[in-house]
């Protein structure tokens, strides 16, 4: 392995694990006070990250106003935000204030087959085998952590379940709109995520304009700041850097370090006790999301992935 790709796989491995550890701050943010919700993490967290990377697209030279000279990469980047980052981070931070971290994370983590049941239905592109077989252990893994194998008991909650759900939809809708701007370079990656932060965190005030009573204290704040730097800044710029190094099928399989660092974070700070069947349930998921991932070479030319 070359030096250049262990430096993508440490920064991709070190972005993924910011992500997980993003959701502890949540969690810790909402223990302080039930006043805290998830709108107000949300709406902070995307506008002020939003603005902030849309002055470093300013400060690189990508003139982040100019999307607004064509009118459908301006409503593409909407519909990126609104029907993209509202739904894969207001549904997570729900599902965090509702359960924990980390089945929260896992229960994102199910996302990828989403998008492989849109490719099916609607852009006709069969599954492979592997997919379907993945698809089908992610989903039993899922159901193991919601009833621990009692199918007439949900050992989490409907919310949990259900906001873990939207999250994991957000995933397919944060990946698959802006899919051809991002692919063609139409318009740079850091003026997409910041306008459609920016978009879907403005959306969301104009929805819930009224604002909780947040106490003044330094642990709110830190939190805070450790969810706008720490879970959304700093690992944006890691992961987009990291693909220069690495290929899309290694920064895929170090994404099982989300959902690892937030199950860690989750048992060593807020004492989360696993059982058997979280265990086992996440395992089966992780293991599902990463196999789909596994490209197999092939040696003739004709050949196409799905």
């Amino acid at each position: 392995m070359t030096n250049k790709k262990i430096l993508g796989t440490v920064m991709i491995i070190v972005a993924c694990t910011f992500w997980g550890i993003s959701g502890l701050f949540a969690k810790a943010l909402f223990n302080v006070s039930t006043s805290i919700t998830s709108m107000w993490v949300t709406q902070t967290r995307m506008i002020s990250a939003g603005v902030i990377l849309l002055f470093l697209s300013q400060f690189k030279g990508d003139h982040p106003l100019q999307i607004f000279h064509n009118l459908h990469d301006a409503w593409v980047i909407f519909a990126y935000g609104f029907f993209g980052l509202v739904p894969v981070q207001y549904g997570y931070f729900m599902a965090v204030q509702y359960g924990n971290a980390s089945i929260s994370t896992v229960l994102q983590f199910v996302g990828p087959f989403f998008i492989i049941a849109y490719l099916a239905a609607f852009r006709h592109i069969p599954p492979r085998r592997i997919e379907i077989i993945s698809a089908i252990i992610a989903f039993a893994g899922v159901f193991i952590i919601a009833t621990h194998g009692k199918v007439n008991h949900l050992a989490v909650t409907p919310l949990v379940l259900f906001w873990g759900m939207v999250a994991a939809i957000g995933v397919a809708t944060n990946t698959l709109i802006p899919q051809q701007m991002l692919r063609t370079n139409r318009v740079p990656s850091l003026v997409v995520t910041g306008w459609g932060l920016l978009f879907a965190g403005l959306s969301l005030l104009a929805i819930h304009p009224s604002q909780p009573h947040v106490p003044n204290m330094p642990i709110v704040w830190i939190c805070w700041l450790g969810i706008l730097v720490i879970g959304t800044l700093i690992p944006f710029q890691l992961a987009n850097n990291s693909l220069k190094y690495i290929d899309a099928t290694t920064f895929s399989l170090m994404d099982a370090f989300e959902p690892l660092s937030a199950t860690i974070g989750s048992v060593l700070i807020f004492h989360l006790h696993m059982t058997g069947a979280d265990v086992l349930g996440s395992i089966l998921v992780i293991i599902a999301v990463l196999a789909i991932n596994i490209r197999i070479p092939v040696h003739h030319d004709d050949s196409k992935i799905a």
